[in-house]
């Protein structure tokens, strides 16, 4: 009579190798809370109408968070703890982009800060340590992924980070970009006059633009100060705003289900085709053990 019991046991023990195997494509670097927002700021937000915004946008401790946007996506979050929620993943992502060390070859030592200047403005993935002193991206860098749609790119700047009027940043050879990470981490402030940018932008101290930036896949987050915007455009949707249309994880390492999403760990996650069917064959599974006993207790 016990037989059922071992039975139905097994089950739940295959329902569980079953959800402990999906694969995963890279461990994501934001938590999910601030994988929610476009825009973070710790003393607050500023604006100059209108910025465009895809994600959510908020500040704590501060609550100012200004005015003057198009939301296409997620709310304005003035210290709620949603928005101190995600100021805690920001210094675990901080902590995360900043361990280990950089190859030798991708240390661009203090006054070499020209990014355009390195390896004629072509960076493979990899990490890239920028020494003391201000660096500054003048016309424009190409993030070249070699054909790898799981390529990460970690820039960890000493300093000041500072992109010239008219500078770009360009993505190329990443597939469909599924398990893209590429992440800006400044030690100080990082300011953003330039034209077009990806990523994910994570400061100590001031993030600022002089107006018209377009970050079409990623987020500005300041752990310490504020993110001043002028009629920027800064979307974590990845296609939201006309971009590339990858995944809308803003570019976080494969995390393109619920982290376009705008409800951080509250919100709803929709599951991948691939976990509905591994669902499927574990209820199936179920349903086939409850069945043998059944038709057990009729024999017995």
């Amino acid at each position: 009579m016990n037989k059922p019991k071992r039975l139905l046991a097994i089950s739940w023990t295959a329902i569980g190798a079953l959800f402990g195997a999906l694969p995963v494509s890279a461990a994501p670097i934001l938590g999910s809370d601030l994988a929610s927002f476009a825009v973070l700021g710790a003393t607050g937000v500023t604006n100059v109408p209108t910025s465009t915004i895809g994600g959510n946008l908020g500040s704590a401790p501060n609550a100012t968070v200004g005015g003057g946007y198009i939301f296409s996506s997620g709310s304005l979050q003035p210290n709620t703890a949603l928005a101190q929620a995600a100021q805690l993943d920001l210094d675990a992502a901080i902590g995360a982009v900043n361990s280990g060390a950089a190859l030798p070859g991708n240390v661009i030592a203090a006054g070499d800060g020209n990014l355009d200047a390195f390896n004629g403005g072509v960076f493979a993935p990899g990490t890239y340590d920028v020494g003391a002193g201000t660096s500054n991206l003048v016309t424009a860098i190409t993030l070249d992924g070699g054909g790898s749609n799981t390529a990460v790119w970690r820039f960890r700047f000493s300093s000041t980070f500072i992109m010239s009027e008219g500078s770009d940043v360009n993505l190329i050879n990443v597939g469909d970009g599924a398990g893209v990470g590429i992440y800006w981490s400044v030690g100080s402030a990082a300011t953003l006059d330039g034209d077009t940018l990806v990523g994910n932008v994570f400061a100590n101290q001031l993030i600022s633009s002089n107006g018209g930036l377009t970050l079409g896949c990623g987020r500005l987050a300041s752990a310490e100060s504020q993110v001043t915007l002028i009629k920027d455009t800064i979307s974590i949707g990845c296609g939201d705003l006309g971009d590339t249309g990858y995944g809308s994880g803003g570019y976080d390492q494969g995390v393109n289900i619920g982290s376009g999403g705008t409800g951080g760990s509250g919100g709803q996650v929709v599951p991948e085709p691939g976990s509905l069917l591994l669902a499927g064959i574990a209820l199936a599974g179920l349903f086939g053990a409850g069945k043998r006993k059944g038709q057990e207790g009729l024999v017995a």
